[in-house]
């Protein structure tokens, strides 16, 4: 095997199909990134039995062949090289990468022992990149982060036509983004549970591509597999997962919160509040959000070491006459991920009562009406007394 590429395409091939890797391998082989050259393209694989990862790119390739390196060393290598072109070839059990005066040998690992790849499944449909990659981020966000609870760390994805919709939740907030794509077929009504890290690197990586296609296997049992696929100038690249097992929390009735209380503001202004007022905050204990007549306050404490409050203006609403809450306590971090996730220039947030939760939504005009195709809805904490 032999073939030349661009080192910035070389390297940037091999880094996305990298990432892949398992940090602690079940099996040494797993460590390894698979080389293919064929025709006048190069194929970068990596593989762990759940997740796997294939990078396409356009090379000059001088003789046919197939290698298996250590992936996070050639990484290291690859980005290191200076801007010129790079030589790739294997000689005797060695895989050999020249970059002007620069010369690398890496051991080979046996390609046999390598597990197959599997199957990309059927096309279901494609979106746009831009669009998914802003409704990953919106969504992945809620989901949890601790593996015992495998469910909880996934992302529900729900196809009906030609609409579909991403949920995420780790008990304590919630969020649910809607959008439209273009099925394959029309009809098509399936849903399926995603593992939230895969989904969000799958999302990230074709940000330079226009658009994403999605492939459904059978769902079931954990069984079941689901594919991303983009080609763009950074060349083709295609992710499988297998999907988690498990049921999903029905999410959906407890997003209809009424708007006993609401209160409007300016997100960028919430948003630097939030970051300044929580400096002060201690670990596990609430931001509290003071709600005045025209104004939120919010107000934090680290024991007697520190204080802090700001004020913020907003426009506060109250349909029953008489508030049902002047204060609620805000896990920080929860409120400025949901925060962040907007992209209008308002915010809305709709309250029930103390201790019930708060629903977040985009606001495109202080005197307009809340977008409905994003929700995210947050646990209140106990307020300290």
């Amino acid at each position: 095997m032999k073939f030349q590429l661009d080192k910035d395409a070389l390297a940037d091939a091999v880094s996305w199909a990298a990432r892949s890797l398992p940090t602690r391998p079940s099996f040494p082989i797993l460590a390894g990134l698979l080389i293919r050259a064929e025709g006048q393209e190069v194929t970068l694989s990596s593989y762990d039995y759940e997740t796997s990862a294939k990078v396409t790119v356009k090379a000059s390739v001088e003789s046919e062949g197939v290698a298996l390196v250590s992936g996070k060393l050639l990484a290291d290598i690859t980005r290191s090289l200076p801007p010129k072109s790079v030589t790739v070839a294997t000689t005797d059990a060695e895989v050999e990468v020249v970059c002007g005066s620069a010369r690398f040998a890496l051991q080979t690992l046996p390609v046999g022992e390598y597990p197959e790849f599997p199957d990309m499944p059927g096309n279901a449909g494609t979106i746009d990149a831009n669009v998914f990659a802003d409704a990953v981020g919106q969504v992945a966000i809620a989901a949890g982060r601790d593996e015992l609870l495998p469910v909880f760390t996934g992302v529900k994805i729900e196809i009906d036509g030609e609409n579909i919709s991403l949920l995420a939740t780790d008990r304590y907030r919630m969020a649910l983004k809607e959008l439209t794509w273009k099925p394959e077929k029309a009809g098509k009504n399936e849903s399926c549970l995603v593992p939230g890290k895969v989904l969000t690197d799958a999302a990230k990586s074709m940000l330079a591509s226009e658009k994403v296609t999605i492939s459904l296997g059978e769902p079931g049992a954990g069984e079941g597999l689901i594919g991303f696929a983009a080609e763009g100038l950074t060349g083709t690249r295609e992710i499988t997962t297998r999907l988690l097992d498990g049921e999903f929390p029905k999410l959906r009735h407890l997003m209809d919160i009424p708007d006993d209380l609401t209160v409007r503001a300016s997100t960028a202004d919430l948003i630097a509040a939030v970051r300044r007022v929580s400096l002060v905050a201690e670990k596990n204990t609430s931001l509290k959000m003071i709600i005045g007549e025209d104004t939120i306050t919010l107000e934090a404490a680290r024991g007697d070491q520190a204080q802090a409050s700001e004020a913020v203006s907003a426009i506060v609403d109250t349909q029953a006459g008489e508030p049902v809450i002047d204060a609620a306590g805000f896990n920080p971090h929860y409120l400025l991920n949901a925060l962040e996730a907007l992209t209008t220039p308002y915010v809305h947030i709709s309250f029930t009562g103390s201790g019930k939760p708060c629903l977040i939504t985009a606001l495109p005009s202080l005197d307009g009406e809340p977008a409905d195709d994003y929700r995210h809805v947050i646990m209140l904490m106990r307020l300290s007394a």
